[in-house]
């Protein structure tokens, strides 16, 4: 895809601010002014002001011998960056990419954008409405690279959009200031008769070095498009991520799952294509009135699978206010990850972890009840029971250990063992009854001892011996004793786990 570039100029940025704020100002000639040295200097006009001839950088006392009825507001320190910044946030709307551009303006990588408002000329028209509904006074221009679009946007005279590998020719009538260099430069080029670009571009390239320096043929070059240019956006942009603007706002709930919809089916199949698959999932919706609201969901195992993403954010979608409207979607995955497709055995059914209809479920049952409601668990190296496993950090964790399987283990294992009352014979011996919680159970059957000593290396203790037992009732259990039987002193007896 051929890289189209976006150039905002605000050549009133910051008195604009102030007349949104105090429209009486609108038709005022005013200024903005800071002290330097004792004395008032200006750093903004405002349009009146500047068409009676009052510039940036004047003494306020020599322009008000132009103009004696010129208003003069303090200066905030710092404002055009804040407003920049917010500005820059604000254009996301148009372009994922939105670097900010010191002083006075901004640039937009708007690549593969234009189309989305109906082409190039459209697309400009609708930025420059939406911001001077704002209050802001602008210009753009639009070429193919970010130098030729700063160009026309604060010297062209004609169009605003060069087409494509159209720069070269776009520029050639421009002033040498239009190439973003030092003004000390710009007039040492009027001195020798230099008013335009074509009066120089022609010469060769080793005497414009030697003449006007490295850094002059660097920016010549970068608006030719003959080397390349970067630009920082104010956010981080996902890899993958699909944009919807909407020609009439949005404020239905109908609306907003068909925009969700297209949305998932695009971005589903660009995964598919790069076999991979959405973990995490944020969708931005963009009001009218400036509001960004936000959902995401998370699923268990990588998907690609358009109508179970839906689902997930179904549950979501009425928390969403489109108040007077949604006029941009936006979906990206914030988190993806590689996801080829397992091939099956003939003779065998997919089961397991890997099944895709249990991590679909999994993700049903998280996106309703929370991230903690299911857990799954690993074998850990441990002898004692309750530090004999460990809690996994995914569906796709692969054990470190083997579960033990050839001595019988509870499927319910009490994090604590509780102690419990027990009546046995003779050492070694079974209990023949114990009571639990209030309650009496009767042993019928019972298979032991299973000795499992103490980790010396984690803490000091006595070792365990195990007993599985089952009372009258057919209920199995889980019991051991502390250290060894003492005649002279009370044995600690615990129930550490149910088998059923």
């Amino acid at each position: 895809m051929k890289k189209r570039f976006v150039a905002l100029w605000f050549h009133h940025l910051e008195t604009d601010w102030f007349i949104v704020r105090q429209p009486a100002l609108q038709t005022v000639p005013f200024v903005l002014a800071v002290k330097d040295h004792g004395r008032l200097v200006i750093t903004a006009a405002s349009n009146p002001a500047e068409e009676q001839g009052i510039k940036k950088g004047m003494v306020v006392a020599d322009a008000r011998m132009l103009l004696p009825s010129l208003e003069v507001l303090d200066h905030i320190p710092g404002l055009y960056e804040k407003l920049l910044g917010k500005l820059a946030e604000w254009c996301i709307r148009f372009s994922p990419y939105v670097a900010i551009d010191a002083p006075d303006g901004l640039i937009f990588d708007a690549s593969g954008c234009a189309h989305l408002w109906g082409g190039d000329i459209d697309y400009l028209s609708t930025i420059i409405k939406r911001l001077h509904g704002r209050g802001y006074q602008l210009r753009v221009g639009m070429a193919d690279t970010i130098g030729a679009a700063w160009a026309i946007a604060r010297y062209g005279r004609s169009s605003p959009v060069i087409e494509p590998d159209m720069q070269s020719t776009a520029l050639l009538p421009l002033p040498p200031a239009s190439l973003r260099i030092e003004q000390e430069l710009v007039e040492r080029f009027y001195k020798l008769g230099l008013h335009q670009i074509q009066d120089f571009i022609s010469m060769p390239r080793s005497s414009l070095r030697r003449r006007f320096g490295q850094a002059f043929l660097q920016r010549l070059h970068q608006a030719l498009g003959m080397e390349p240019e970067y630009m920082q956006p104010v956010q981080p942009v996902e890899l993958y991520q699909e944009r919807l603007p909407c020609l009439e706002p949005i404020v239905t709930r109908s609306g907003i799952e068909i925009a969700l919809q297209q949305l998932l089916e695009k971005l589903c199949k660009r995964l598919e294509q790069e076999e991979k698959g959405i973990r995490t999932l944020r969708l931005h919706c963009h009001r009218v009135d400036d509001a960004i609201i936000t959902i995401s969901i998370g699923t268990n195992f990588p998907s690609r699978h358009g109508e179970h993403l839906f689902k997930l954010f179904e549950n979501k979608l009425p928390t969403i206010e489109p108040a007077l409207g949604i006029e941009l979607f936006v979906l990206e995955a914030v988190k993806v990850e590689n996801h080829v497709p397992i091939q099956e055995k003939l003779w065998e059914k997919r089961n397991g972890l890997q099944d895709t209809r249990l991590a679909e479920l999994l993700d049903r049952f998280t996106d309703r009840f929370g991230a903690n409601c299911f857990h799954r668990y690993l074998p850990d190296a441990h002898y004692w029971p309750e530090r004999s496993i460990r809690l996994s950090t995914s569906l796709q964790e692969p054990p470190t250990n083997n579960w033990r399987m050839d001595l019988p283990r509870p499927i319910h294992v009490l994090a604590h063992p509780q102690p419990i009352q027990v009546t046995a014979p003779i050492p070694d011996y079974p209990p023949m009854l114990f009571r639990y919680k209030g309650r009496l159970h009767k042993i019928v059957k019972a298979d032991g001892p299973e000795r499992i000593e103490q980790e010396w290396w984690l803490t000091a203790g006595e070792h365990r011996d195990y007993y599985c037992v089952e009372d009258e009732a057919g209920q199995r259990f889980w019991l051991f004793r502390s250290g060894h039987y003492d005649a002279e002193k009370m044995v600690g007896w615990f129930l550490h786990g149910f088998f059923a």
